[in-house]
């Protein structure tokens, strides 16, 4: 299907909705309440037209095994130039890394846990997909100018459409967001809409379900 058809991409049949890193120790980080409420809204939407819903969680490798890269992005991130303050901050158990209470996963969606910012790098997402014929994936989360963007572009690159919920994304720097998102309208590649936009195309593709619309 050559087209950027909202509603044909969307069908449930076509598209999973993954919600990206939207996790207690890094949603404290950012002004989150907003984007947790359309995260939430999102997720109703998807649940209620019977998409599948998988949640990827950042996670941190204990001390012993951050090597030079690890150690350099927890210091960029830690702001400090000395690699001996360095602390591993989503270690695997800890509160930090669970998805904040407002947004828990259901059972019957698919849970797992990344080093990378690319949801698809070293994870089983993309087998996933590819063993229940979806083509297309839908994406939410925090944060827009880390992790989102590159997930989509890598999504591009394996032959998935990305369709981007826009407003249902968070940042940590609005002005970086904004050129994350301008760079993936670009490209071309990327399908960015809205909640409502979502929420409508999913209510014609399932108009007995409710959507809460």
């Amino acid at each position: 299907m050559a087209s950027n058809d909202l509603e044909s991409w969307l069908s449930p049949s076509r598209a999973a909705l993954l919600v990206y890193d939207m996790q207690v120790g890094i949603c404290h980080q950012v002004e989150s309440d907003a984007v947790i409420a359309r995260v939430g809204e999102t997720v109703a939407a998807a649940r209620a037209a019977g998409m599948r819903i998988a949640w990827c969680r950042h996670q941190s490798l204990p001390k012993a095994w951050m090597g030079a890269f690890a150690v350099r992005m927890a210091m960029a991130w830690q702001r400090t130039d000395d690699p001996a303050v360095v602390e591993p901050w989503f270690l695997r158990g800890t509160p930090g890394v669970e998805i904040v209470p407002a947004l828990a996963p259901q059972p019957e969606d698919f849970v797992f846990d990344k080093l990378t910012m690319s949801a698809f790098e070293g994870t089983p997402l993309a087998m996933a997909l590819r063993d229940a014929g979806l083509q297309a994936l839908a994406i939410c989360g925090i944060a827009m100018e880390i992790g989102i963007e590159p997930t989509c572009r890598h999504a591009a690159d394996l032959g998935i459409v990305p369709i981007l919920i826009e407003d249902a994304c968070g940042h940590g720097d609005a002005e970086a967001a904004r050129r994350s998102i301008e760079s993936l309208r670009f490209a071309g590649d990327t399908i960015v809409t809205s909640v409502a936009e979502m929420q409508a195309a999913l209510a014609r593709i399932a108009p007995g379900r409710p959507n809460g619309l």
